[in-house]
C-alpha cells in the first residue's frame, strides 16, 4: 500500500466544467473503484479531473466554458485546481496533491495518451521513459566534483606521506644546527678570551681599534646583506620559471582553441525557427482538443439546446423525444441527424491526428535540445577561451614585474659585492699595522658571530617546518576519513543511473511473467527486457548509452520456441504490456510514496475477465485504484468493489 497516506480515508471530488463535465460530486473509498459506463459518458473526463486535482495538467476545460475547479478532499486535507482560458491556452492554479506531477503523469496516470503505455505499443525507447525523471546529468555533475575533490586529497595525503619522511631529515637537521651553534659559541667563547688577553698584553689607539670594529661591523652587515640579496634572486629566478612553465602549458591549451569561433548566431536562429514550429505545433493540438471535447460534449448530450435549436422549431419536442429512444446526434455543422457511431469514428481520428502533433512536438523538443546542448559547449569554450587569454596577460605581467624585480636586485647584488671588497680592503689595511694579530682574532670574532647568527636563522627556519610538518601530519586522519567518505560517495553515484535501470527492468520482467502466468495468454510464453550497450549521437559526439531492448517469446504449435516482435503482439497483449510497464516505473520511482492513486482508462482491447485479473493485480500497490470501465468489464469485477455508474 502507498505510504503517502497513513491510513486510506474516503475521497470526496467535486468538479466544475471539466473535460465534458458541467458539475458532479462523485465520493469513493480506498480500493477498487470502477467508473461504469458507456463511451462518452464522462468517465475520462472524471479521470482527468482527479489528474488535475493531483497536480497533472492533462485536464481541458469543457468546451463552453472560460473557467473550471476540482477539488479533491482526502480526510481532512482539500486540494483545489482552477483552468482558464486564456486565448488558445489553458491557465493553471491552486493548491494541488503534487508540487511536481511529472512521475504520476508517466506512471499513476495509464488513461489512453499516457506517454509509458503509447511508448511500448510503439515500440519506443523504454529506457528514456524510465530515466527521464532522473537528473542524470546532475549526477555526473557531482561526480566529477567528488573526483576532482578526491584527487586534490590525494595529493594532500600524498604530500603528508613526503613530508612523513621528511620528519627524520627535519629533527636530524636541527640536531646538526644545534651542534653547530654551540660550537661556534665555544670558538667565540675562546676568541674572546683570547682578545681579552691580548688586550691586556699590547696598548692599542682606542680610535684605531674603534674604526676597526666598525669597519669590521659593517662587513659583518654587508656580507648578510649580500647573502640576503642572493637568496631573494634564486627565489624570483624559482617564480619566473614556475610562471613559464604555467605561461607553455595556458598557452599550448589556448593554440587549440581557434581564434575566429562561431558566434551561435545561426543556432541561435534554428532554435527559434524549431520553438516558433513547436508553438504552432501546439497551436493546433488546443485547437483540436478543443474540437475533440466540442464533439465529445455532443455524443454526451450536453448541447441539447444547440441540437433543437438547429432543427424545426415546430417538431423540437418530436425530435427530442427521437434522441432519446434513438442512437443519433443532431450535427452541429449542417443540423441533420448522423448515426453516433460516424461521429465517435470522427472524433477517434482527430484523437489520432492530435496524437500525430504530439509527436511532432517532441521530435522538436529533441532538435532543440541537441542545438541547445551544441550552444552551450560552444559558449563554454568562449569562455575558456576568454580565462586563458586573461590569465596569460596576468602571467605576462606577472613575470614582466619579477624580470625587473630580479635586475634590480642583481645590480643590489653587484653594489653590495663591491662593498664588501672595498670594507675587506680597508679591515686588510687596518690589519696590517703592528697590532695587526689583536685585530685578526677582532675580524675572526665577527666572523663566528655572523656565522653563529646565520645558524641561528636556518634553526629557527628548521624549527618552523618541523611544526608546520606535524600540524599537518595531524590532518592525515581526517583525511583519509574524507578519502573513504568520497570513495563510497562516488561509488554509490557511478552506480545509481544503472540499479536504477537493473531495477526496472527487473521489476518489469517480475511483473510481466506473474501478470503473463494469471492472464494466461496462449502461445505467448514470455516478455522480457534486456538492457543492453549501443554507440549513440549526443549532438556532434558518439557516446555508449543503455538501451532497454524488449524480447518476445512465443511457442509454435508443435511446442518449439521463438522470437516474435513488438509489433506482432495483439492490442491486448501490447495494452497489458503498456500498462505493467508504467506498473514498473511506478514501483522502481517509488510514486507510491507520494501519491496514492493508479488511474486506468481504455482497457477495451482487453477482454472482461483479464482485466478484472489485471485490476486485481494493479490494486496492489495504490490506495486507490479507480478504472474507467465497460458495464460488462465493470460486472466481471469483484463485487467488494465500489462502482460509480453515475457522473
Amino acid at each position: 500500500m502507498s505510504q503517502a497516506q497513513s491510513a486510506a480515508e474516503t475521497v470526496t471530488l467535486h468538479v466544475e466544467n471539466i473535460g465534458g463535465i458541467a458539475e458532479t460530486t462523485v465520493e469513493f473509498g480506498p480500493g477498487v473503484t470502477a467508473l461504469a459506463g458507456r463511451n462518452a459518458t464522462n468517465r475520462t473526463s472524471l479521470l482527468q479531473s482527479i489528474m488535475a486535482a493531483l497536480g497533472s495538467d492533462g485536464a481541458s476545460l469543457k468546451g463552453d466554458a472560460d473557467e473550471g475547479s476540482v477539488s479533491l478532499t482526502v480526510g481532512d486535507r482539500t486540494y483545489t485546481r482552477t483552468l482558464k482560458r486564456r486565448g488558445s491556452t489553458i491557465v493553471t492554479e491552486g493548491d494541488p496533491y503534487l508540487e511536481d506531477a511529472t512521475l504520476a503523469d508517466l506512471f499513476a496516470f495509464l488513461l489512453e495518451s499516457n506517454e509509458s503505455r503509447q511508448a511500448v505499443a510503439r515500440g519506443d525507447d523504454l529506457r528514456e521513459l524510465i530515466m527521464r525523471p532522473i537528473d542524470t546529468e546532475a549526477i555526473q555533475t557531482e561526480i566529477r566534483e567528488l573526483e576532482e575533490e578526491k584527487r586534490e586529497v590525494d595529493n594532500e595525503i600524498s604530500d603528508l606521506d613526503s613530508l612523513d619522511g621528511r620528519l627524520p631529515e627535519l629533527e636530524e637537521e636541527r640536531q646538526s644546527l644545534k651542534e653547530q651553534i654551540e660550537e661556534k659559541r665555544a670558538e667565540l667563547e675562546e676568541k674572546e678570551q683570547e682578545i681579552e688577553e691580548a688586550d691586556a698584553n699590547i696598548e692599542q689607539s682606542r680610535d684605531d681599534r674603534d674604526e676597526l670594529e666598525s669597519r669590521l661591523d659593517d662587513l659583518k652587515e654587508a656580507r648578510s646583506d649580500l647573502e640576503d640579496v642572493r637568496y631573494d634572486i634564486d627565489a624570483e629566478g624559482e617564480s619566473i620559471e614556475a610562471l613559464e612553465s604555467e605561461r607553455e602549458e595556458l598557452t599550448s591549451e589556448r593554440a587549440e582553441i581557434p581564434d575566429e569561433l562561431d558566434e551561435g548566431d545561426e543556432i541561435e536562429a534554428q532554435i527559434a525557427d524549431l520553438r516558433d514550429r513547436m508553438q504552432r505545433v501546439d497551436s493546433s493540438v488546443n485547437q483540436l482538443q478543443t474540437v475533440i471535447q466540442f464533439n465529445e460534449d455532443m455524443l454526451e448530450g450536453t448541447s441539447a439546446d444547440v441540437a433543437a435549436a438547429l432543427r424545426d422549431e415546430d417538431g423540437a419536442g418530436a425530435v427530442t423525444d427521437a434522441l432519446v429512444e434513438s442512437d443519433t446526434v443532431v450535427c452541429w455543422t449542417c443540423g441533420t441527424e448522423v448515426e453516433t457511431s460516424q461521429i465517435e469514428e470522427t472524433v477517434d481520428r482527430l484523437r489520432s491526428l492530435r496524437r500525430e502533433k504530439l509527436d511532432q512536438r517532441n521530435d522538436l523538443r529533441d532538435q532543440i535540445d541537441d542545438l541547445e546542448d551544441e550552444r552551450n559547449e560552444l559558449e563554454q569554450l568562449h569562455r575558456r577561451r576568454g580565462q586563458l587569454d586573461d590569465r596569460v596577460q596576468s602571467i605576462d605581467q606577472e613575470l614582466d614585474r619579477r624580470r625587473d624585480r630580479r635586475e634590480s636586485l642583481k645590480n643590489e647584488r653587484e653594489e653590495l659585492t663591491g662593498r664588501v671588497e672595498t670594507l675587506e680592503s680597508e679591515v686588510e689595511e687596518l690589519e696590517s699595522r703592528d697590532y695587526g694579530d689583536i685585530l685578526e682574532l677582532h675580524r675572526e670574532a665577527n666572523q663566528l658571530e655572523f656565522e653563529i647568527g646565520r645558524l641561528e636563522n636556518d634553526l629557527d627556519s628548521t624549527e618552523s617546518e618541523i611544526e608546520s610538518v606535524e600540524s599537518r601530519l595531524g590532518d592525515r586522519d581526517e583525511l583519509e576519513r574524507r578519502r573513504e567518505e568520497i570513495a563510497d560517495e562516488l561509488a554509490d553515484l557511478r552506480t545509481k543511473i544503472e540499479r536504477i535501470e537493473s531495477e526496472a527492468i527487473e521489476e518489469f520482467n517480475s511483473h510481466m511473467e506473474t501478470v503473463l502466468d494469471i492472464l494466461d495468454y496462449g502461445n505467448l510464453d514470455r516478455i522480457w527486457i534486456e538492457r543492453t550497450e549501443q554507440t549513440v549521437r549526443e549532438g556532434r559526439r558518439k557516446v555508449q548509452k543503455s538501451m532497454f531492448d524488449m524480447h518476445i517469446i512465443r511457442s509454435a504449435n508443435n511446442g518449439t520456441t521463438y522470437e516474435d516482435t513488438i509489433d506482432h503482439l495483439s492490442e491486448s497483449e501490447r495494452e497489458v504490456t503498456g500498462l505493467v510497464f508504467a506498473l514498473a516505473g511506478y514501483l522502481v520511482h517509488d510514486v507510491h510514496e507520494t501519491v496514492p492513486f493508479i488511474l486506468l482508462d481504455s482497457l477495451e482491447a482487453i477482454d472482461s475477465g483479464r482485466i478484472a485479473q489485471l485490476v486485481d493485480y494493479i490494486s496492489e500497490y495504490a490506495d486507490y485504484t479507480v478504472a474507467a470501465l465497460l458495464p460488462e468489464d465493470a460486472a466481471a469485477l469483484d463485487d467488494d468493489y465500489e462502482r460509480v455508474q453515475e457522473i
